[in-house]
């Protein structure tokens, strides 16, 4: 994946979207220690909350750090707020607000957070457990809330997920048609539709606000019937880094990246939570040869 032709079909659009892109910064996600925060049925002794992830991302030297759904900043009190609010700012450590759902009342409730702790994006999740809409459902929730975004100066950041195809995000947001709803871009969930980074990034490459690197193994099943994709410290899988950070910089879309890991399980949680927490070393310690910031 040395090359890439990127389609202008949506070129004008992303053009004017008006989310900050700056210098690239590297950062950490809540997704960078999913087994340490706490997965569904696998519940962690100590499961890592949002001052043990300012920890790591203080240990690491990074700079950004995006709290999402799996640790969800709604349910803070007012003053676990205002105290992440202070604390961020004292270390001079950038946050990202993330959640799941696009109810236009929960967008509000994180549009409103993405603003008390200076999120210049909320990452967004289509998909619930409850709640799968269709595109022309999805185009007249986000045009409800696009306007409150607009004045806030907040991004909606849309994430590819296993669902839609590239191209069906990039119809939502050619047809939302507002200069603050842009794509939150996985190097892996599009998997789940049947495309890999080429085919994503010549859709939604120009529309990119954030980037989640996440690096990938795919081989065959022992049996031959099938493949596997199991997850990889950044820089030791499948996905081309270079390459990607290389096209969006030649797109304009000098994003923020922020590492997310799929870590395979060990035989116990100590084990598989020890190995996510080294994968993140090594994952922050390769990409930092590539976005010293």
């Amino acid at each position: 994946m040395s090359s890439l032709h990127v389609q202008g079909s949506y070129d004008h659009h992303a053009s004017h979207i008006r989310c900050p892109v700056a210098a690239m910064r590297l950062g950490i996600s809540s997704f960078t220690y999913t087994w340490a925060v706490g997965v569904p049925g696998h519940p962690p002794e100590r499961p890592m909350d949002v001052p043990g992830l300012i920890d790591r991302a203080q240990s690491l030297g990074v700079h950004v750090l995006q709290i999402a759904d799996n640790l969800p900043l709604h349910r803070l009190s007012p003053a676990q707020l205002d105290g992440l609010e202070r604390l961020a700012a004292e270390l001079k450590l950038a946050l990202e607000v993330g959640t799941r759902g696009i109810a236009p009342p929960h967008l509000r409730t994180y549009l409103s957070l993405a603003r008390q702790l200076k999120s210049p994006i909320l990452r967004v999740v289509i998909d619930t457990t409850d709640h799968r809409p269709g595109e022309d459902e999805i185009v007249a929730l986000l045009r409800e809330v696009v306007p409150e975004f607009e004045q806030a100066g907040v991004c909606l950041a849309i994430e590819n997920h296993d669902r839609f195809k590239a191209r069906a995000l990039a119809r939502v947001i050619a047809r939302v048609a507002s200069d603050c709803v842009g794509i939150c871009l996985d190097t892996a969930n599009s998997l789940g539709a049947q495309e890999g980074p080429e085919a994503v990034l010549d859709a939604l490459g120009p529309l990119v606000v954030n980037l989640h690197v996440k690096d990938i193994a795919i081989f065959r099943a022992s049996h031959q019937m099938g493949f596997r994709v199991e997850g990889r410290p950044a820089g030791q899988g499948q996905l081309n880094v270079p390459w990607l950070l290389q096209v969006l910089r030649d797109l304009g879309r000098d994003v923020n990246a922020i590492v997310e890991l799929w870590t395979p399980p060990e035989e116990t949680l100590t084990a598989t939570i020890a190995k996510e927490s080294a994968w993140a070393d090594a994952s922050v310690a390769y990409l930092r040869t590539l976005i010293p910031d």
